[in-house]
C-alpha cells in the first residue's frame, strides 16, 4: 500500500504507533506496565513528545506523562488516537497493551516489527538464524525440526528439564542457546508461589484481579475462558522458565497452527514436510499427481500488518503453487480477515503467493485429492466425440 510522505512524519500515524510500540516494550521489559515510575527510557521520551505533538497539532487533550501514555495504550483503541492511518490498518479495538493483563498486546509486537529497524524482529531473526547456522553446519536438519517442536510444544521449562533437553544427542548443534531464550518466568505471574500454565498452548497464564486467568494466545481466547493446566511451584526443577515473548508470538504460536494444519493434512492420507530446508516455509505439501504446494502459516492480530510484512517464500526447495494461510481464529474473528491481508500485500508477493483461510485452504487440498483419485468406468461413456 502507497504510503504518504505526510504519514513518515515522526508524530503522524504509522510512524508514531511504530514508536508508542516500540516504547511500550521497551518499558515491559524494566518493570511492571501497571505500575512505572520514573526514569523514563529514552524511547518512552520520545513517544510521548510525539504524542504530545500530535495531539497538541489536532487541538487534543496529549497526555501528560509516560504513565498517562500507557493508560492510553490500555484503554483507547488506537483508531481513537489523534493521528491518521490508512483504512483497514487498525480495527476498532485494537490496543497496545491488554486491559485486563495489563501486558503488551499481539497487536503492539507487531506494530514495533513494523519498523525496518525493528529491534524485536532482530533479536527475533537472529536467535532463529542461529539455530538454523549452527543445524546447517552439523548438516542435522532434524535438529532444526526438532528445535522448532520444542518452542511450539514446550514454551514454560524448569531449568532441570532444559538441561535435560540440552544434552540429547539431537540438540548437540544447538548447546548454549536454550540458555538465552528460555528466561525466568516473571515474578508477577505467579499467584501464591505457583505458576500455572494453560490447558490448551502450555504457555503461563497471567493471574487476573478477580481471580481468574488470562491467556496470552488469541486462539485460546476466542474459545473461552482460560482453562488452567500444569502448575509449577516458583522453585521446582531449579526455576520455571519462560520462552521470550518475541519468540512466543511469532514462532509458537503460529506453530500450534501449523502443527494442526500437519495433523489435518496427514489424516487426509497426505506426507506434509515440517520446516522444509531450515524453515525455508512452513510446510511442503506433495499431491499424489506429483505437485508441490508450499504453505506459510501466518498468526498475526492484524491482517494490514500481515500483508505489509509478508514477502515471497523462497524458491528452495522448489513447488509449484506458494500458499499463506490464515488460522481458523484469525477469520472468526474477523471475516474481512484474508480481503485485507490481500490489499496489503507488495504486487511482488501478490503475483506469488495465494492467500487463504485454513478452511478455504483445506477445501482446496481435498478438491486436489477428489480430481487424482481415478474415476468410476462406465460403460455408457462417448469415445471419440460420438454418442
Amino acid at each position: 500500500m502507497p504510503t504518504t510522505d505526510s504519514a513518515l512524519a515522526p508524530h503522524q500515524g504509522l510512524t508514531l504507533l511504530r514508536t508508542v510500540a516500540t516504547a511500550v516494550l521497551d518499558l515491559d521489559a524494566l518493570s511492571d506496565l501497571g505500575a512505572f515510575t520514573l526514569p523514563y527510557p529514552p524511547e518512552a521520551q520520545r513517544a510521548l513528545d510525539r504524542t504530545a505533538l500530535a495531539c497538541l497539532l489536532r487541538g487534543a487533550d496529549p497526555p501528560l506523562s509516560v504513565s498517562d501514555l500507557l493508560v492510553w495504550c490500555r484503554r483507547r483503541p488506537v483508531t481513537e488516537w489523534p493521528l491518521d492511518l490508512p483504512e483497514d490498518l487498525a480495527g476498532s479495538e485494537d490496543r497496545l497493551i491488554d486491559e485486563d493483563a495489563c501486558v503488551p498486546t499481539d497487536l503492539c509486537y507487531e506494530w514495533a516489527v513494523d519498523r525496518p529497524d525493528s529491534a524485536t524482529e532482530q533479536i527475533d531473526r537472529a536467535l532463529i538464524g542461529l539455530a538454523m547456522d549452527r543445524c546447517r553446519l552439523a548438516n542435522a536438519p532434524a535438529s532444526y525440526v526438532a528445535f522448532r517442536r520444542l518452542l511450539v510444544e514446550h514454551p514454560v521449562l524448569t531449568r532441570d528439564k532444559a538441561g535435560e533437553i540440552a544434552l540429547e544427542p539431537v540438540f548437540t548443534p544447538l548447546d548454549g542457546l536454550l540458555e538465552r531464550i528460555y528466561l525466568p518466568a516473571p515474578v508477577g505471574w505467579a499467584r501464591g508461589g505457583r505458576f500455572t500454565s494453560c490447558r490448551r498452548c502450555r504457555t503461563l497464564l497471567a493471574p487476573m484481579r478477580d481471580d481468574g486467568w488470562w491467556c496470552e494466545n488469541a486462539r485460546c481466547r476466542y474459545r473461552g475462558d482460560a482453562l488452567a493446566g500444569p502448575a509449577y511451584d516458583e522453585a521446582e526443577g531449579g526455576g520455571v522458565l519462560l520462552l521470550t515473548r518475541p519468540l512466543r508470538l511469532f514462532v509458537t504460536a503460529p506453530g500450534v497452527a501449523e502443527l494442526r494444519l500437519e495433523r489435518a493434512l496427514s489424516r487426509l492420507g497426505l506426507a506434509p514436510e515440517l520446516w522444509p530446508n531450515y524453515d525455508a516455509y512452513d510446510l511442503r505439501v506433495t499431491l499424489p499427481d506429483g505437485r508441490v504446494w508450499a504453505v506459510d502459516v501466518k498468526d498475526w492480530a492484524n491482517p494490514a500488518l500481515l500483508g505489509r510484512n509478508a514477502t515471497p517464500l523462497p524458491i528452495d526447495p522448489p513447488y509449484d503453487q506458494a500458499f499463506l494461510v490464515v488460522p481458523y481464529h484469525r477469520t472468526a474473528l474477523r471475516n474481512d480477515y484474508v480481503a485485507v491481508v490481500r490489499r496489503f500485500l507488495t504486487t511482488d508477493v501478490r503475483t506469488r503467493t495465494t492467500v487463504l483461510s485454513q478452511r478455504q485452504f483445506m477445501v482446496k487440498v481435498r478438491a486436489a485429492l477428489a480430481d487424482a483419485q481415478p474415476r468410476p468406468f462406465s460403460g455408457n461413456r462417448p469415445e471419440d466425440g460420438h454418442a
